[in-house]
């Protein structure tokens, strides 16, 4: 029970790429990007106005769209992503309660010769709560090069005797994101416990989850800037804005790290409102590799500490 806390706070939050549903109540979440980085003296322009444009140089310059047709075509024209870690890159972290490592989390990029990028997550609990409550959570998504667009985004979660598989997959050209989802009974047999299939209208230029974390790897991380979201969690969207806080050194384990902290904040009652407030701490240049994760809960705070970078 205990591990299962940890896991939903830190993973749901922290690492903000593992589209994690628990226990009776699973869900997909599809993440928008579809708002302007502005200062706290600028006004921010309606979300459904606005577009992403990123540049070549693993920037994202954001602008408004005077239509969702405009948004539609806008997708197929967006420079391409060129940052350090679209090479290919993988980090492993340890998801630490205290003193105690409770598990263990890897992501790993991986560039293929079509124009798309391969994401890949895969969480764990240590050998001990495994021995109880197993836990192995695999996340993949592929995206085009061009913008991170996604096109399809696959969950497998295995906790406990929890099993679920979900898919997304992203259909721009007629303005939805058609998801399934599957919990079993015995996931072996196929045995299925409930199954639902819905689709969410989009306007071209939403994000899963897995590609807004590296999206935003890519932007500009200005000191007092709000670079703002839409998000999209089942049938409901919500505003998701990442806050840039200041420039901090952090010690760990692999060296000091000078970074700059920033934290994802949900408006409204969507996927991070039971895992209180989340900040993450990357690296301060082109990487932007994120060295510490911290999120708030009633027990006091879960950490994930990068033990392996390239």
């Amino acid at each position: 029970m205990i591990y299962r806390v940890i896991k939903k706070s830190l993973l749901l939050g922290a690492l903000l790429l593992l589209s994690v549903s628990f226990a009776e109540t699973s869900s997909s979440s599809v993440l928008s990007l579809s708002s302007s980085q502005s200062n706290s003296e600028q006004s921010t322009a309606a979300l459904s106005s606005e577009q992403v444009s990123v540049s070549s140089s693993s920037a994202v310059a954001l602008s408004s769209a005077s239509s969702s047709s405009v948004s539609l075509s806008k997708w197929m024209t967006l420079p391409e992503v060129k940052a350090p870690w679209m090479k290919g890159e993988r980090l492993e972290f340890e998801l630490c309660w205290g003193f105690i490592t409770a598990g263990y989390a890897s992501l790993e990029v991986k560039p293929r010769k079509d124009g798309k990028t391969e994401f890949l997550t895969f969480a764990t609990a240590n050998k001990t709560v495994n021995k109880f409550y197993p836990v192995h959570d695999t996340v993949y998504t592929l995206v085009r090069n061009k913008g991170l667009m996604t096109e399809v985004f696959r969950k497998s979660l295995h906790e406990g005797s929890f099993h679920n598989k979900s898919l997304i997959r992203f259909d721009r050209n007629n303005q939805k994101a058609v998801l399934s989802d599957t919990v079993f009974n015995d996931v072996r047999q196929r045995k299925v416990r409930r199954s639902a299939d819905t689709s969410v209208t989009i306007t071209g230029l939403e994000h899963s989850i897995m590609s807004a974390f590296y999206l935003v790897r890519t932007i500009p991380l200005t000191v007092g800037n709000t670079t703002r979201f839409s998000a999209v969690s089942g049938t409901k969207r919500y505003e998701l804005k990442v806050i840039i806080h200041g420039r901090e050194t952090i010690e760990t384990d692999l060296g000091k790290f000078n970074t700059v902290k920033v934290e994802p904040v949900l408006d409204g009652d969507g996927i991070f409102n039971s895992s209180g407030r989340i900040f993450i701490w990357m690296t301060d240049d082109d990487k932007r590799i994120p060295v510490l994760m911290e999120c708030e809960i009633k027990l006091g705070s879960i950490k994930a500490k990068l033990v392996k970078k390239p």
